[in-house]
């Protein structure tokens, strides 16, 4: 009745493991005791003993494994008494160090009808065990098959909350800042879940075969050129079978020698590519359980699902920056720039008013510093109105460009298109438009002393024509026979005509290039 209360007093598994066979050892009065925990594919997987001291294990060098008359009763879960084991043929002996041991009894623990380990007893203080000794052990084995079960349950229940805590927060903080290191977390909490020494999620490289690093539970950096040796783990990846395997080995670069068991878990990543969780334990630990493997193919899903979401959540908040970009933009066109614009006309008409003098002068002044104000918010309003894939679009290169180099003069450059002038300009026109730009640009800031350009883009259906006008000084002839030499050619080879008007008040490029026509479309018979 003691031991019984005593086996069943526990939920920790652990516990309940070794006060069952305390208790079994105090109810015949054995001396030494174990039990065996049956692994899945036979043999051993835990051999909890008791009587023997830390020296004695020491001595021995490694626990049983299952064989000799430990195995006979694995195999045939029926009781074994024997008054001495060294005259049955079944067993092996017993290795260097070990204790000598004399009377035998051996009893299979049942959970659910299916065996889940064996209760081993030696060295009775009355010098051999009875027929009543073996129905008490059997007896006692019968009610740890129960607390057995019920262990497992409570700690499959606790962990499933373990599981599911961890999923909510592991999505919450993906959903929220941590996006960018989704991977790294995710491996960090399945080494946490599953007690493994490490954890790492990689994706297969496109061509070559190896795989990429994304992120590992001890923070190492992303890493590529990864090659796996394994073939049971290549075979889970190339079939995407989530799989247990025995021991990792194979993958010198991010596991070292004393990798054991490990888990391989193939999922569908938020790219939409194949990526791979990888969970290991040491060498001496326990191998993963079913449950182990299962509850981390849910959590990795789950993992990818919160990725998925944070590339969508991302993606609009991308949207609603542009459309609010573009909104600022058009509030600056219909009000501020037409706010401008008409004070300038109402400084104009005060100046027409007043005739010439001083006051006369200070309000010219004041009318070009607000057409430069109003050049320069139109060329705000193209940059905010820019999208991520028009970037390559003339019309924004001429604005780089033009900010770029007509920066450097004592007031900005500035530039105005009129017409269709991205839809028209085809890659190979585009080239050359932006290069013309560049290099009369480049001449103006070096060479015409000027105080300010403007660059005038007008489109048809036709022709592009760009007109780039400086107030310096005028050109030299020099300049005129070789600074201006690659635009010419670049005139010639599109059939195009380069027109040049240089004084003493400033110097007027203009290109004029005809718009290819659109390749006829090809008709199926």
């Amino acid at each position: 009745m003691r031991a019984n209360r005593a086996v069943v007093s526990h939920l920790d598994l652990p516990v309940v493991l070794r006060t069952i066979i305390e208790a079994a050892v105090e109810l015949v009065g054995a001396r030494y005791g174990a039990l065996g925990v049956i692994a899945e594919g036979g043999g051993l997987e835990q051999f909890i003993h008791v009587g023997m001291t830390d020296d004695v294990v020491t001595r021995i060098g490694h626990l049983p494994e299952g064989h000799g008359l430990l195995g006979a009763l694995i195999d045939d879960p029926r009781p074994i008494r024997l008054d001495s084991i060294a005259d049955d043929p079944r067993s092996s002996g017993f290795p260097d160090g070990h204790p000598p041991m004399t009377a035998f009894l051996g009893v299979p623990i049942a959970v659910r009808d299916a065996v889940y380990g064996n209760l081993y007893l030696t060295d009775p203080v009355a010098g051999g065990f009875t027929d009543d000794d073996e129905q008490l052990v059997k007896a006692l084995a019968a009610n740890a098959g129960f607390a057995i079960d019920n262990a497992r349950l409570y700690a499959e229940t606790v962990a499933r909350q373990a599981w599911s805590a961890s999923a909510a927060e592991m999505t919450a903080s993906i959903l929220g800042s941590d996006a960018a290191r989704a991977h790294e977390e995710l491996a960090a909490r399945v080494a946490a879940l599953v007690g493994a020494k490490t954890a790492f999620v990689m994706s297969a490289e496109e061509h070559d075969g190896t795989f990429r690093l994304l992120g590992a539970s001890d923070g190492r950096a992303v890493t590529t050129g990864l090659v796996i040796d394994n073939g049971r783990v290549r075979s889970a990846i190339e079939g995407a079978q989530p799989t247990r395997i025995d021991e990792l080995d194979g993958l010198p670069a991010v596991m070292d020698d004393t990798a054991g068991p490990a888990l391989i878990v193939p999922f569908d990543g938020r790219t939409g590519e194949p990526e791979i969780l990888i969970a290991a334990r040491t060498v001496d630990d326990l191998p993963f359980s079913t449950f182990d493997l299962e509850r981390t193919v849910a959590f990795a899903r789950q993992a990818a699902i919160a990725m998925e979401l944070a590339e969508a959540r991302a993606d609009r908040e991308r949207v609603v920056l542009l459309e609010d970009r573009a909104r600022i933009a058009r509030d600056f066109h219909d009000h501020v720039i037409q706010q401008l614009f008409g004070t300038g006309l109402e400084l104009q008409s005060i100046q027409s008013e007043l005739g010439p003098g001083r006051l006369a002068e200070r309000i010219e002044t004041t009318v070009r510093s607000l057409d430069d104000t109003i050049a320069q918010i139109r060329r705000a309003i193209f940059s905010l109105s820019r999208r991520q894939e028009e970037t390559a679009s003339l019309r924004h290169r001429l604005l780089d460009i033009v900010q770029e180099l007509g920066d450097a003069l004592p007031r900005p450059a500035t530039v105005s298109f009129s017409g269709p002038v991205d839809v028209v300009a085809d890659p190979g026109l585009a080239d050359d438009i932006a290069a013309f730009v560049r290099e009369g640009l480049t001449n103006v800031v070096r060479h015409a002393g000027a105080d300010t350009a403007t660059v005038e883009v007008v489109a048809s259906a036709d022709e592009i024509t760009v007109d780039l006008a400086d107030d310096g000084s005028g050109m030299a002839e020099t300049t005129r026979r070789s600074g201006l030499r690659n635009l010419s050619e670049r005139a010639q080879r599109r059939s195009g005509v380069l027109d040049i008007e240089s004084t003493a008040r400033g110097t007027r490029l203009r290109l004029r290039l005809p718009v290819p026509a659109p390749a006829p479309a090809r008709r199926t018979p």
